[in-house]
């Protein structure tokens, strides 16, 4: 255990840290909230190509779903035929089903590493984790504009969490409607998680330091102009 603590620490959490560290000591102001939001948006750069693709098959994937309903339906006597045909209609298609949870997989251990920079890493006993290069600053002010303390929860910031992640859900691509009698528990579910997600942010984001929040919101703005731009690109090139 002390082992992966010793490589996450390494690769991810000291990393982000002495980059938020470089940023604030750096940008105009030394505002944290800015470095914040500079972070969020070189790591959304980073993996943006990784986004676009998920992006491109969420949508390939939202298309053929009155297919799989068909091939659900026609075989649901049938599991072990069903599956085949389905994974085979997806070989045809090439589309990879599992492509779109890849984003989400890279971006989970950033999120828990960035949770404890923000959590933890602004405390003065955390200097002595920065790089020999980074400049070590006899304190981190941990305001945002002169306003919100990004060390304390902010309800501002956590309903801005929510209401951005219910946009991103709401803008995301989705397939077209189905009858009635082919609909089944996962568009339930899909439904459901556009009204879950955002309210599991807001409760998340109540309890957590706003420095969390502003990264979230700051992420899912970022997301919904990929999702648009990526979209409008794929309509006018299908």
């Amino acid at each position: 255990m002390a082992a992966i603590t010793t490589i996450f620490n390494t690769i991810l959490y000291y990393p982000l840290l002495n980059i938020l560290f470089l940023l604030y000591y750096y940008l105009p102001g030394k505002d944290l909230g800015i470095a914040v939001i500079v972070l969020t948006i070189l790591i959304k750069l980073i993996f943006y190509p990784l986004g676009a693709q998920a992006l491109k098959s969420q949508k390939a994937m939202s298309e053929i779903q009155p297919k799989i309903k068909e091939i659900q339906e026609k075989y649901k006597d049938d599991k072990e035929k069903q599956t085949k045909v389905i994974m085979e209609f997806y070989k045809e298609k090439k589309i990879n089903p599992f492509s779109g949870c890849l984003p989400l997989l890279i971006q989970l251990p950033i999120f828990i590493a960035l949770y404890q920079v923000f959590q933890k890493g602004l405390r003065p006993e955390a200097i002595t984790n920065l790089y020999s290069f980074i400049s070590h600053p006899a304190q981190i002010d941990p305001t945002f504009l002169g306003i919100v303390n990004l060390s304390q929860p902010s309800m501002f910031l956590a309903v801005l969490a929510g209401v951005s992640q219910y946009f991103q859900l709401k803008t995301a691509p989705q397939g077209p409607k189905l009858k009635q009698k082919t609909s089944d528990i996962s568009q339930m579910m899909s439904k459901q998680m556009t009204y879950f997600l955002p309210i599991f942010a807001l409760i998340i984001c109540l309890k957590l330091p706003s420095a969390i929040a502003l990264y979230w919101s700051v992420m899912t703005i970022f997301t919904i102009l990929q999702q648009y731009f990526t979209l409008k690109r794929l309509k006018l090139n299908p």
